[in-house]
C-alpha cells in the first residue's frame, strides 16, 4: 500500500455495523432499518482499536445503516452517497431468515443454484452487480476529475456499503470469486484502485 502513484487511489470498503435483523439473520435489503445498539457498540469499540484508516473521502450506500455507521466513524466528513449502492432487492425473501424460509421451494432452489438465481419478485446477483458498478465508475469518473484539480498528494478514498456490494466489486475487478469477499458487519478491505479501474493489493482490514 505505500507505493502508490498519482494512477492508484487507496479505497477502503467498509460494511456497515449491525442491525437487529443482521443479529437474526435476516434478508434485509429494502427495507431501511438503522443500527442496533449493540451494532453501534461494537462499531465504536473497533473505532477505538484503530482498524479505520484516516479517509480524505467518504461514500456511502443511501440506506440509513450505512449512512450512520459513516458518520460514527469519520463525523468530520459529510457522506457522500452513491444511490446505485443501496442493498439487493431480496423480494419475497425480504425480512426472512432460515427458519422462515426452510420449507419455501423456491429458497431450496435458489440455495442449489449458489445464489445465482434472482429472488422472486426481486433482483438477480448479474443485475445487482451491474448497479454496483454503475456507481463504482461514477466514483471514478469524480475521483479522476477530482486529482485533476488536485495533484499534490494521493488521496484514502472510504465507501461504507453493504457486504454484497464489496462482494460485487471485488470479485468484478479483483482476483476472487462473489463468496471470497464475504465479510461481517464492521469489517471491510483495503485495496488500490488502478486508473483503468482494476483492482488490487486487497488486504481486510
Amino acid at each position: 500500500m505505500r507505493d502508490r502513484t498519482e494512477n492508484q487511489i487507496e479505497f477502503v470498503f467498509i460494511r456497515h455495523a449491525a442491525t437487529k435483523s443482521n443479529k437474526e439473520h435476516r434478508y434485509v435489503g429494502k427495507t431501511d432499518e438503522p443500527l442496533s445498539g449493540e451494532g453501534i457498540d461494537t462499531l465504536l469499540e473497533l473505532k477505538r482499536g484503530g482498524i479505520y484508516p484516516k479517509a480524505d473521502i467518504v461514500f456511502s450506500s443511501p440506506m440509513k445503516r450505512c449512512i450512520e455507521t459513516a458518520r460514527l466513524i469519520y463525523p468530520l466528513n459529510t457522506p457522500i452517497v452513491v444511490p446505485e449502492w443501496r442493498e439487493m432487492d431480496f423480494g419475497e425473501f425480504e425480512g426472512k431468515n432460515y427458519a422462515d424460509l426452510k420449507s419455501d421451494r423456491r429458497y431450496q432452489e435458489w440455495i442449489d443454484s449458489y445464489a445465482s438465481l434472482p429472488f422472486p419478485n426481486g433482483e438477480s446477483r448479474e443485475d445487482f452487480a451491474r448497479r454496483c458498478d454503475t456507481g463504482f465508475q461514477k466514483i471514478l469518473g469524480l475521483m479522476t476529475l477530482m486529482s485533476e484539480k488536485d495533484r499534490r498528494r494521493s488521496k484514502t478514498v472510504c465507501a461504507v456499503v453493504h457486504g454484497g456490494t464489496i462482494m460485487a466489486l471485488l470479485s468484478r475487478y479483483g482476483d476472487g470469486g462473489y463468496f471470497d469477499y464475504q465479510v461481517s458487519n464492521c469489517e471491510g478491505y483495503r485495496c488500490l484502485v488502478q486508473n483503468d479501474a482494476q483492482i488490487t493489493d486487497i488486504e481486510k482490514i
